[in-house]
């Protein structure tokens, strides 16, 4: 499968703090990876992973501090983001590519009808429709995301949370996109609506032929809906790979330790310690303000091995996938949680 947009190497680094005690946020760190067409990628881990970081660079909200991102969708040959300089490219380019934000409260204007936001998406990226036209258009997005026209005319205090998520979905079909960049479009919403939006999602996919990056932090949720899974961990990827195969036989530590923090519901309650483990209280937090070569899952890895302190484990591939672990390249079966 051919990428339809491409991360090679992609960096972002935020300086912090006085000019006493300066210092370098590392949010994302030589992260690679592609998302192909009519593919759902998640993309996931625990806050402060830099998954969001991630989507916001490929949106162009920052600037990597290295590496580059190319869009396929323009041409065989691929255009780094950074050639996207004019007005008329950066349009293009978000019309192609854009978001879903997390809050489906705040992302919608409370003073303009629910159409306000479809209808002006529709003026700026597909200025050669007439009005009437925009109108027709702005009604046929909302019957795709399940809303109905008669959802237009509608407030957003009007509408329950799932069904602002929905609009933010047709606002972002609206301009007929290759991909959607959404960020944790279902984390703050009921989990009986969420597996609404999931369906959405694959039937986007499916149907209009619309690929997602999923950025999530639920590895249930991304198991229903993805085909390929990428974790994050301290602002670099940790493992990588068809995710039925990832979930099934995970090779990270980390990767396992998210995997046995997904409630069974047939198992018996855990023990405290358990609890413990799941819920990450193992070890120390990820340390990514001015952070030293090694592993950053080392201090909570029941299975670091002294070249964990010292060398920055890379991305490699591994049986179907890829994974960034001294223990598990050496052959060695992890079993970690």
């Amino acid at each position: 499968m051919s990428d339809l947009l491409r991360a090679e190497n992609l960096t972002r680094h935020f300086k912090i703090g006085g000019s006493l005690n300066r210092g370098t946020l590392h949010a994302v760190d030589d992260v690679s990876f592609g998302v192909g067409e009519r593919e759902i990628v998640a993309l996931a881990g625990e806050s402060g992973s830099g998954k969001s970081t991630v989507a916001r660079l490929l949106a162009r909200v920052y600037a990597p501090t290295a590496g580059t991102a190319t869009y396929f969708g323009d041409s065989a040959q691929g255009k780094p983001l950074s050639a996207y300089r004019s007005r008329r490219d950066a349009l293009r380019y978000s019309s192609q590519v854009p978001m879903v934000f997390q809050d489906p409260f705040s992302s919608l204007n409370p003073v303009f009808r629910v159409s306000h936001g479809v209808l002006r998406a529709l003026k700026l990226h597909r200025s050669d429709l007439s009005a009437g036209e925009r109108r027709a258009e702005a009604a046929r997005v909302f019957d795709v995301v399940g809303l109905g026209a008669g959802m237009l005319d509608r407030y957003p205090h009007e509408l329950s949370g799932g069904q602002r998520q929905r609009v933010g979905f047709a606002q972002a079909l609206a301009t007929r996109p290759r991909l959607i960049l959404a960020d944790e479009p279902v984390s703050m919403l009921d989990t009986s609506i969420r597996i609404g939006l999931l369906n959405l999602m694959a039937k986007l996919r499916d149907e209009e032929g619309v690929s997602i990056l999923y950025i999530t932090h639920d590895i249930a949720s991304a198991r229903y809906v993805a085909d390929r899974l990428i974790v994050m961990y301290a602002g670099q990827i940790a493992e990588a790979g068809p995710i039925e195969d990832v979930l099934a036989a995970p090779r990270h530590p980390y990767t396992q330790l998210l995997l046995s923090a997904v409630p069974d519901p047939k198992a018996p309650p855990p023990s405290l310690e358990a609890m413990a483990a799941a819920t990450g209280e193992r070890g120390e937090p990820p340390k990514v303000i001015d952070p030293k070569p090694g592993c950053r899952f080392r201090p909570r890895c029941p299975v670091a091995v002294s070249e964990c302190a010292t060398v920055t484990p890379r991305l490699l591939p591994l049986g179907d996938g890829e994974v960034a672990c001294h223990v598990a390249q050496s052959g060695a079966k992890v079993q970690a949680f």
